[in-house]
């Protein structure tokens, strides 16, 4: 019970922590993290231990889902050659360093010191994405940091489950090649086939709150199954989430999206707390059973893992910019404008927060793991360290390297609008009836101002009168229903209708309605 009060306290006050990070305007797992830290401090915190694979299916399967479907396949190809080098090189890199110092520095057997070095290689890009969003970076930054936070899980991952597996002996490191084709190219199928037959589940089912726990099912489902078959459910559940979302969005009604969306919004969060929960009372644990020298050597071998990390993602994406930057003097002028430049790549380097993946695979390692303590140990101070050193400190850095306002979305959207918008009007042509007549106003409104992404004012006040307007209808079905005009039901059935204008209304959840008082 005392486990599930604390979690209770710990859920609220990461709501708190939250809306503190938008104030400040830093990454809310940064504070998450610090919370968690405190949590080991904490008088009386239960001491609890977690099966490693109910904590990477539990933990890793929703979340990488949840960024899968999101992420583009356009970028993916576009920016291929950077997400390659760091979803890839970057993360061997940085395995191979931590791992040669942990065998070097704490006596670690070299499986296990490459396990190490796999646990803490992989970035988060949720802990950038909050700040730099707010800043206005270049698409191509985010894209990258986005598109690399996947996939280098699956790089990391992998290399962690080959390490583990020959640190206990159950397999060969000479022996893993064969392994990994099968595992990625068995990945690939299984996914793909699994998303689609999903697919033909998920479209006979009306229900939004059946059709949630079903995905829910289906994703956990779908981690059981892969790790079953020896293949990665790393892989299988990005190409599960991939195959999904491009083809479910027409498939799904506009209640059942919503719903959805939100729900999955919710447990990332809720996992993210329990995640940090999770690292500070296994830190409180860890902390208890060193002592004496060995807590000294422990914390010192911690820091020094920390300092690696944030140094090898530096000087790897500053040394792989210059090279891109020098084979790029003998191209044409327009393909250098694609170059990345030292300003990006500075951003790029520090933008290397741990988060979710390195705690959860961390606390996975099995009790009798060969130098479990100091490896979990080193794996929270690179998570804590990296969120607050890098996360608080982004900011200020955004400030300095001052980039230009991006607008690719911005102007990606008003095209894509007055497409849409032309469409309608289009088909509503033929249409002579006194609705039809009304219903093509108000297309021919929203596609004056998509023409022209320039005058935000135009589009800003246009959101802004109908937000206006929203707000008194609320007003007045309050109205009704406190008076007794209507009842619950009618009540509810024209609240949502309200909720889609209002989402329809402001896209972006920039602006805010006029009062009507």
């Amino acid at each position: 019970m005392a486990l599930f009060e604390l979690t209770l306290v710990l859920l609220l006050t990461a709501v708190a922590l939250t809306a503190l990070s938008r104030r400040l305007e830093i990454p809310y797992p940064s504070l998450l993290a610090l919370a968690g830290v405190g949590i080991a401090f904490v008088p009386g915190a239960p001491m609890i231990e977690i099966d490693p694979e109910l904590a990477l299916a539990l933990f890793i399967a929703p979340v990488l889902l949840d960024a899968a479907y999101d992420t583009s396949l356009r970028d993916l190809k576009r920016y291929r050659l950077s997400l390659a080098l760091l979803a890839l090189g970057a993360v061997v890199f940085t395995t191979a360093v931590v791992a040669f110092v942990g065998w070097k520095m704490a006596g670690l057997p070299i499986a296990a010191a490459i396990a190490l070095g796999a646990i803490v290689a992989p970035p988060d890009a949720v802990a950038a994405s909050a700040v730099l969003g707010q800043f206005k970076v270049p698409h191509r930054i985010t894209a990258i940091l986005q598109g690399e936070s996947l996939l280098n899980d699956a790089t990391a991952l992998l290399i962690y489950r080959l390490a583990v597996s020959a640190a206990l002996g159950s397999i060969m490191l000479s022996n893993a090649i064969p392994t990994i084709l099968l595992s990625t190219i068995g990945s690939l199928v299984a996914g793909y086939l699994l998303g689609r037959f999903s697919l033909m589940t998920l479209t006979r089912i009306e229900d939004a709150a059946s059709s949630t726990v079903v995905q829910f099912a289906g994703t956990f489902g779908v981690w059981i199954l892969a790790d079953r078959l020896g293949l990665s459910a790393i892989i299988t559940i990005v190409v599960y989430a991939m195959t999904i979302a491009r083809r479910a969005p027409r498939r799904m009604s506009a209640r059942r999206r919503v719903s959805t969306y939100s729900v999955w919004e919710s447990a990332v969060f809720v996992l993210n707390v329990l995640a940090f929960v999770l690292m500070g009372l296994q830190a409180r644990s860890i902390v208890g059973r060193l002592s004496g020298d060995g807590q000294g050597e422990a914390f010192l071998f911690a820091a020094t893992v920390l300092a690696v990390v944030i140094v090898a993602r530096l000087v790897w994406v500053a040394s792989y910019v210059a090279i891109i930057r020098w084979f790029a003097r003998f191209r044409s002028e327009e393909t250098r404008r694609d170059v990345p430049t030292f300003g990006g790549a500075v951003l790029v380097g520090w933008c290397g927060m741990r988060g979710l993946v390195t705690l959860v695979v961390a606390i996975a390692l099995p009790a009798n793991f060969p130098g479990r303590d100091p490896i979990v140990l080193a794996a929270f101070a690179v998570v804590l360290g990296t969120l607050v050193l890098q996360g608080m400190s982004l900011k200020p850095l955004l400030r300095i390297l001052n980039f230009d306002p991006d607008r690719t979305v911005d102007n990606e959207v008003a095209q894509a609008r007055v497409a849409i918008m032309q469409a309608a009007l289009d088909v509503l042509s033929r249409k002579t009836s006194a609705a039809a007549a009304v219903v093509r106003e108000q297309y021919e409104a929203q596609r004056l101002i998509a023409e022209n992404p320039e005058d935000a004012q135009a589009a800003t006040e246009y959101d802004r009168l109908r937000l206006y307007a929203i707000n008194r209808q609320r007003d007045t079905l309050e109205e009704l229903r406190r008076n007794g005009t209507i009842g619950d039901e009618a009540y509810h059935r024209l609240e949502e209708e309200i909720d889609w204008s209002e989402l329809a209304a402001s896209p972006a959840g920039s602006f805010q309605p006029l009062t009507t008082t």
